[in-house]
């Protein structure tokens, strides 16, 4: 979900002040009335269905996609005034601003800028699900698992590609469609193909050709 442009933005956000909210606070709770529009200034939010329990980021059963700041947050429960289909909890620290609904709506009748804006969010959110869908029907659990890898991987200044886990391995394994027991196997399997290497929260991208052609990418 990208950032609207600021000369749209800025005086619709301008009337909220912004907000911290430490990692593992819920943002978002599937089926609650929205009553605000939330934009994500900096940080990183996970979707999807909690457990009963709820609360932190361990009532999250199932992973159903992520965003990072800046950008709107559930754009289609904003636009369409409906309860948020997901639940939505901080993955890190973030930086947030809730614009009243009353707000939000008529700016989005008076702005035919924003307006754009919004639908081109809408979008590409529902892009990204489709994706996500799509690659969970066509591609095998290796393949699935390599273009996560891919996806999430950072250079270092001697071009080396690795991953960092901030989340728990059942989170991802929720997000990519798997049991946890399948993830650690499919790792595995790809450590011992010398595709990536490393233990704990860090992952080494050992091959990135390799691990592209395993993805389709």
């Amino acid at each position: 979900m990208s950032a609207l442009p600021p000369s749209v933005f800025q005086p619709l956000l301008a009337r909220s002040s912004p907000e911290w909210r430490a990692a593992g606070s819920v943002l978002l709770r599937r089926g609650d009335a929205t009553r605000s529009a939330l934009y994500l200034e900096s940080g990183q939010i996970i979707f999807g269905v909690s457990g009963a329990a709820g609360g932190k980021d361990e009532g999250l059963e199932h992973q159903l996609g992520q965003m990072q700041g800046p950008g709107w947050v559930d754009p289609t429960a904003a636009v369409l005034e409906l309860p948020s289909a997901m639940d939505a909890v901080a993955q890190t620290d973030v930086l947030l601003r809730q614009v009243p609904m009353v707000d939000f709506q008529a700016a989005l009748d008076a702005n035919r800028h924003l307006s754009r804006s919004m639908l081109s969010g809408v979008a590409q959110a529902h892009r990204e699900q489709t994706e996500l869908a799509v690659s969970r029907l066509s591609k095998g659990a290796e393949a699935r698992c390599a273009q996560w890898l891919l996806e999430h991987s950072e250079s270092n200044d001697k071009g080396a590609y690795s991953v960092q886990l901030h989340q728990r391995k059942r989170l991802l394994a929720a997000q990519l469609g798997m049991a946890p027991e399948t993830l650690s196997r499919v790792l595995s399997h790809l450590r011992e193909r010398s595709l990536i290497s490393g233990s704990g929260r860090t992952v080494n991208l050992v091959d990135p050709g390799a691990l592209r052609a395993l993805a389709g990418v």
